[in-house]
């Protein structure tokens, strides 16, 4: 897979992550999501799967 779309999906899986985790926790209102622990949790697996990308590993041989 290309470098850029790595990163790019990355950086959607961060911002959406991010959203998803301030919304489980009562910070972002307005919601169904709002102040439930499930957002929280997915929020959370979705952000570290985008740090995960945006993570330079070395390249395999």
């Amino acid at each position: 897979m290309s470098r850029k779309l790595l990163v790019g999906l990355g950086v959607v899986l961060l911002l959406l992550g991010g959203v998803w985790t301030a919304q489980g926790l009562g910070y972002l209102k307005g919601s169904f999501m709002t102040g439930q622990q499930l957002w929280t949790t997915i929020g959370l697996l979705c952000a570290g799967a985008g740090v995960m990308l945006l993570i330079p590993w070395p390249k395999r041989r």
